[in-house]
């Protein structure tokens, strides 16, 4: 993955992502999660039971989209970032990313997912109004 550091940057910074899911009946869905990203392996991970309505969306539709955003009304300061991937059931490394970023966690039972991006693009008004700077998946 080559991916912009101003990118990952970004997803670093920030703790609460949007996630979007669709159901068997084609109804979208969001939710909100706290969220650690695993650099290194370049998957956004965080918990969400399969007795939510978008953890059983998850494990049998796992094309899933995300949105971050940082909270702002300066038009010149807003930023964000939309997210595709595919979401998958999080392992040992998922976890202990997850609990380096929320120690608390580590007491919790948890249902870990992990989303590999497939597209990136993240709105930097700080770089020029409406500037994007994307990343598509080569696979």
């Amino acid at each position: 993955m080559n991916i912009d550091e101003r990118i990952t940057k970004f997803i670093r910074k920030h703790h609460v992502l949007t996630l979007a899911t669709v159901g068997r009946d084609n109804l979208p869905y969001v939710a909100n999660c706290f969220y650690a990203y695993d650099a290194k392996r370049g998957k956004i991970v965080f918990t969400s039971d399969l007795s939510t309505r978008h953890g059983s969306e998850m494990a049998s539709q796992p094309r899933v989209a995300l949105s971050i955003v940082r909270e702002t009304r300066i038009v010149g300061c807003v930023e964000g970032i939309q997210i595709e991937g595919i979401a998958e059931r999080g392992t040992e490394e998922a976890r202990k990313e997850y609990i380096k970023r929320f120690p608390y966690a580590a007491v919790a039972p948890l249902t870990l997912w992990e989303v590999t991006p497939t597209m990136l693009k993240l709105t930097d008004n700080k770089l020029g109004f409406g500037k994007k700077l994307i990343w598509q998946s080569e696979e």
